[in-house]
């Protein structure tokens, strides 16, 4: 593995962190605290919990392990945000400190292993695992909103229409294997 594969996974991170960001834009800022029952979570306390995950996983997650001591987990799952705007602050001090990591690494450090919950990992490894979490969760996001949403606009390609958006890529010659630079 290579920088110029950690610069991919950096890249599907800012996906997923625009799936969150474009359904937040969707959704009344009282959907953004809506919980199904007692055993589901709000997008408010989703966003709270991937905000202590980020923090603990991504500060200095080149020399300390990435299960922080000052984590309180248990309580990333209470309904802590009170407001859009606050959940909006955390998420976005939660992706700064993923991004401020992932810009941190070169070639002199590359090959340095990182720990999770004592658990050595590549830099590559660790990355891919919070990846897999993150993209999770914000599925979870997307889906709730996609719910609760009174004109949802797909963030993706729209039911239906396959065809036509592979008849369009085609047509215009763009296909490389890859299109969620062209989702919308």
């Amino acid at each position: 593995m290579s920088l110029t594969n950690l610069k991919s996974v950096k890249k599907q991170f800012e996906y997923y962190k625009s799936l969150g960001e474009k359904t937040f834009a969707q959704i009344s800022d009282d959907d953004l605290f809506f919980e199904y029952n007692e055993h589901s979570n709000s997008i408010a306390v989703t966003v709270n919990h991937l905000w202590g995950n980020m923090l603990s996983r991504w500060t200095d997650f080149l020399t300390s392990d990435g299960e922080k001591e000052w984590r309180n987990r248990d309580q990333e799952f209470e309904s802590i945000i009170k407001t859009k705007e606050e959940l909006l602050d955390k998420w976005n001090e939660g992706w700064a400190c993923v991004f401020n990591a992932l810009d941190s690494v070169n070639e002199d450090n590359f090959d340095t292993k990182v720990y999770i919950r004592n658990q050595a990992h590549s830099i590559m490894d660790a990355a891919l695992r919070q990846l897999a979490h993150y993209a999770y969760h914000i599925g979870q996001i997307v889906y709730v909103g996609r719910m609760l949403s009174k004109d949802w606009n797909s963030l993706t390609i729209p039911k239906g229409k396959s065809k036509e958006f592979n008849q369009a890529k085609f047509a215009k010659g763009k296909h490389d294997g890859h299109f969620t630079d062209d989702i919308k």
